[in-house]
């Protein structure tokens, strides 16, 4: 089975979609980390709901904040040459920081904003070390990417992208608002916040990152009725259940033109997903 060659009609050129036309689903469920959820086993790691003790995210936030920008298309775009040239090093220090973090130690809220956070920034840092880029799938042997490579030690245990979103962050939280929270550094994805998740904050950054994913054309596009959704909603369809309840899923979050689009649908017609770098 192959991968639909289709359009989402917005303001945004989705240019690597043609390429992905040809690419076997299996491939690019590979290319992009996406697996079933399988879990540490004896390897996971516990939580101290006892703590109330909070991880310091500071310096992450600070690097959202300054090289992070909201695109007039509704896409967060990052100045990855800027922020090579300016801030490695501190991005370099905060994953030093979170690496030290005896993460255990921390209840299910704060290791939950910890994984996210860790996630985004070695991503981040993935990307400045292999710049100049066109996307993140030109990292590695036939868009491979850099999801299963060693990429961090966090309590002794060294760990890769795809460990943290598909072995910590899907089966122990199980809450589908992750795949709006972690971000592969590509336009069809969701934002890269424009700041740290904390503990705090973790609700309603978790429902604003769902509403504006659910709402831009990457997310459900199409018209009179023919749904063109992101492959997210394809790759992890189990996280939801069915397409059924990814229709369901999306009409909470929909307003305006894509609450009419999503109104009654039962089915989706295609999907779609940009490669190219979120960069800006």
């Amino acid at each position: 089975m192959t991968a639909p060659q289709v359009q989402i009609q917005s303001s945004m050129q989705m240019s690597r979609r043609t390429i992905i036309g040809a690419i076997p689903a299996t491939a690019l469920l590979a290319a992009c980390g996406g697996s079933d959820p399988g879990g540490l086993g004896e390897d996971s790691f516990t939580t101290n709901e006892d703590s109330s003790e909070m991880i310091d995210h500071s310096e992450w936030d600070a690097l959202l904040r300054e090289y992070v920008t909201a695109g007039e298309n509704g896409v967060n775009l990052v100045d990855y040459n800027r922020m090579k040239g300016e801030a490695a090093d501190a991005l370099k220090s905060y994953l030093d920081a979170m690496q030290a973090v005896a993460v255990e130690d921390f209840s299910s809220d704060e290791q939950f904003a910890f994984w996210v956070n860790l996630y985004n920034a070695v991503t981040v840092d993935v990307i400045l070390k292999n710049l100049p880029l066109d996307s993140i799938r030109d990292i590695g042997l036939l868009g491979s990417g850099p999801w299963k490579d060693d990429a961090v030690t966090v309590s002794g245990r060294t760990l890769s992208l795809d460990n943290i979103e598909h072995d910590i962050l899907r089966p122990e939280w199980q809450d589908v608002r992750i795949h709006y929270a972690v971000n592969c550094a590509s336009i069809g994805c969701p934002n890269l916040a424009l700041e740290a998740y904390t503990a705090a904050k973790l609700e309603p950054m978790l429902e604003q990152a769902a509403a504006a994913y659910v709402n831009h054309p990457r997310g459900f596009g199409g018209e009179n009725g023919r749904i063109i959704a992101s492959n997210i909603y394809e790759w992890y369809q189990d996280d939801w259940g069915s397409v059924e309840d990814v229709l369901d899923h999306a009409r909470e979050y929909a307003t305006g033109p894509t609450a009419a689009l999503l109104d009654g649908a039962t089915d989706v017609a295609g999907y779609a997903y940009d490669w190219s770098l979120n960069n800006g």
